[in-house]
């Protein structure tokens, strides 16, 4: 089973997310609020993915993917963003994010970025 940690500043994003993955056989193991939050979850849940909103308090999800990059290097990392947040999504991707979803998402679109992120091993 894929295991998943999602940060987003939005409490009804991370329950889209978390019925959404719930329904495909994905445990969403931790939720954070923000970057802090998110790295500190990574470092003790250790989990398969870690889904980013870009834009979050306190610390950025980029901020928060360079970080988790530095202590984690197998963690599979997903930002989440507006799709008018293309330069962002950029800046994602340099930090360490292996794909992203544009914000508001389709349910497959979500899935298939998660399983994708691993390899599809997890199919």
């Amino acid at each position: 089973m894929i295991r998943l940690v999602v940060a987003d500043d939005a409490p009804f994003i991370r329950e889209i997310v978390r019925n959404v993955c719930e329904k495909v056989g994905i445990e969403v193991v931790g939720e954070a609020i923000d970057g802090n939050e998110a790295v500190k979850l990574a470092k003790t849940l250790k989990p398969d993915v870690v889904l980013l909103d870009i834009i979050m308090p306190n610390k950025s999800g980029i901020e928060a993917a360079r970080e988790i990059a530095s202590f984690d290097s197998k963690v599979k990392m997903i930002a989440f963003s507006t799709a008018d947040q293309e330069t962002m999504v950029v800046r994602a991707l340099e930090a360490g994010c292996c794909s992203f979803v544009v914000k508001p998402f389709k349910a497959e679109d979500l899935v298939r970025a998660v399983k994708q992120s691993l390899g599809g091993a997890h199919e």
